[in-house]
């Protein structure tokens, strides 16, 4: 337990990101000092946000530095404490990165939080009752805000945020129309997640021909809609949505590689008084706790299904998270590191 193997973002992307950006390293375990935690990561996260985070471009956040542990979600298990508010043994969710050790001042609140695992997968606190599922929470809950009988359309619907927004909708009388890539993960959307339709985006490169799904899986038009995708996808949505619908902006994946994302018709914007907002998640932290309540209520009690796609292995990340871009996971992209 002396060493500790991390992954460092060691150049940035042109264009589209490969392994070679990435390197394994090995550093040594410093002892744990008064007030510290050593944490051993038992799942690391991977999320499109950490693509954005590879480029140096202005965004919303700090880029991840060079030569340093690649940031990213973890839950795991305490190993050794010198802080009172901890013991070996507790399970924690934190922002471990890309290693396989953490060693954290456990001093500065909320840097590392206990979690119960009685009712409640150690994994899904970086899926479905973590930031993915306070994301689909926030930004149907705050901003879509649908009524019953309204058709709320999602992207990306079989990942992890996507297929929280379906079911979070559900609940609430609405019809969740999912958008994704493939038959087989728009069977599960409809199937398992119990979305009322889903659109194989891939049947549908022109956007005429997705216009005319768009029509028939939302015959009363598009009151609510959640984007991950951007692009033909959301100028197809804005072309179906109806009067006073709103839209939130999640992530604009078609564009993560420095493409540009036109608007085909920004007009309908006006003409239909749309409301369209961006939100990052973490800067609503207040209400993460009621967010976090109902996500671990549904899935104690089986209400909120999710998927996992795992890669074994910290030296699998890079690899993983590459195919996470592309759209190869199914649901939350994981590393098990233990």
């Amino acid at each position: 337990m002396s060493i500790n193997r991390q992954i460092h973002l060691v150049s940035r992307p042109t264009g589209e990101p490969t392994v070679d950006n990435f390197r394994l390293v090995e550093a040594p375990l410093p002892a744990v000092q008064e007030g510290q935690v050593l944490v051993r990561n038992h799942y690391l996260s991977l999320d499109p946000y950490m693509r954005g985070r590879m480029s140096d471009a202005k965004s919303y956040a700090d880029p991840q530095p060079l030569d340093q542990v690649m940031m990213g979600g973890t839950v795991g298990e305490v190993v050794e404490s010198r802080n009172p508010a901890f013991k070996a043994g507790d399970q924690v969710v934190g922002m471990g990165g890309w290693q396989e050790y953490q060693l954290v001042d456990a001093s500065q609140r909320g840097v590392l939080q206990k979690v119960d695992t009685t009712h409640i997968p150690l994994a899904a606190y970086l899926g479905a009752v973590g930031m993915p599922g306070v994301t689909a929470w926030y930004g149907l809950t705050q901003i879509i805000n649908p009524k019953a009988g309204e058709t709320v359309v999602v992207s990306a619907a079989s990942g992890a945020v996507g297929g929280a927004v379906g079911q979070l909708a559900k609940a609430r009388g609405a019809r969740a129309v999912g958008i994704a890539g493939g038959p087989d993960k728009c069977r599960y959307v409809v199937e398992e997640l119990g979305f009322d339709a889903c659109i194989d985006y891939k049947e549908h490169r022109e956007l005429k021909s997705l216009l005319a799904a768009l029509k028939q899986a939302c015959p009363q038009g598009i009151d609510g809609h959640f984007e991950n995708v951007g692009g033909m996808i959301l100028d197809a949505v804005m072309m179906r949505a109806n009067a006073f619908s709103r839209i939130a902006m999640c992530g604009m994946i078609s564009g993560y590689n420095g493409e540009p994302i036109p608007m085909m018709a920004p007009q309908l914007i006006l003409v239909n008084r749309m409301k369209i907002e961006g939100f990052i998640v973490s800067e609503h932290m207040q209400l993460w706790p009621e967010a976090l309540k109902e996500l671990g209520m549904m899935v104690a009690t089986g209400k909120l299904k999710y998927r996992e796609s795992i890669a074994d292995g910290l030296a699998a990340a890079p690899e993983a998270f590459l195919g996470l871009l592309k759209g190869r996971n199914f649901g939350k992209q994981l590393v098990k590191l233990v």
